[in-house]
């Protein structure tokens, strides 16, 4: 009997962001471990291209969006470059989907309904760490861990004006999914801009 994870039809809506939906719907029944997990690649202002892990928080017609310090190495490249890709891989289900698009913020409204969401600890966090900076050592983090955590001990913590999120607004997704002989099937979705409907191609392995 094949222990391969039982196979959906082949992709053919007009639409990928439905489609992104049910394989992501599967993801999290199936995946171990962090299936909201992507890479993110950005790109410097001299091109450098850079790659990272990110959790996804949101996905809609609008976009996959995902939060951060807007003073890390990703929001410094992202201020000078935005555009960025996102690749997913689901190693339960054999399937990966690429995403490629530009970048805009979230709104302070939707970035202080999602930080509010998040445990306290995890907010403090977001206070105490200068994310991607040099720090003399460890104890650095876990003093400010403490400052913060004394600052806001009897209070609601709120949103850094330096944490945020990020939107990519695709104009490419490609799925990809495993078959035998490395014959594996490639359906993308594609358009010039945002106000274009989709095309698919379907790609050579």
């Amino acid at each position: 009997m094949s222990t391969q994870p039982e196979q959906s039809p082949r992709p053919a809506a007009a639409e990928p962001i439905a489609l992104f939906k049910e394989w992501y719907a599967e993801a999290r029944n199936s995946e171990v471990n962090d299936s909201d997990a992507t890479a993110l690649a950005t790109a410097d202002s001299q091109g450098h291209p850079d790659v990272r892990m990110v959790l996804l928080k949101h996905v809609n017609l609008d976009g996959f969006v995902f939060y951060t310090n807007v003073e890390s190495a990703k929001g410094i490249q992202l201020a000078a470059n935005p555009h960025a890709a996102l690749c997913f891989h689901w190693k339960s289900l054999r399937r990966q989907v690429r995403v490629r698009g530009p970048v805009t913020q979230v709104s302070e409204a939707e970035a202080d309904a999602y930080f509010a969401t998040r445990p306290k600890d995890s907010q403090i966090g977001a206070w105490a760490s200068q994310q991607s900076r040099a720090m003399a050592g460890r104890f650095a983090v876990e003093k400010n861990i403490a400052l913060y955590a004394a600052k806001f001990a009897l209070s609601t913590v709120p949103r850094p004006q330096f944490w945020s999120g990020y939107r990519i607004r695709p104009l490419t997704i490609e799925f990809w999914r495993d078959r035998p002989f490395r014959l594996h099937e490639r359906t993308c979705y594609r358009r010039d801009d945002l106000s274009q409907p989709w095309t698919i191609v379907h790609l050579f392995p």
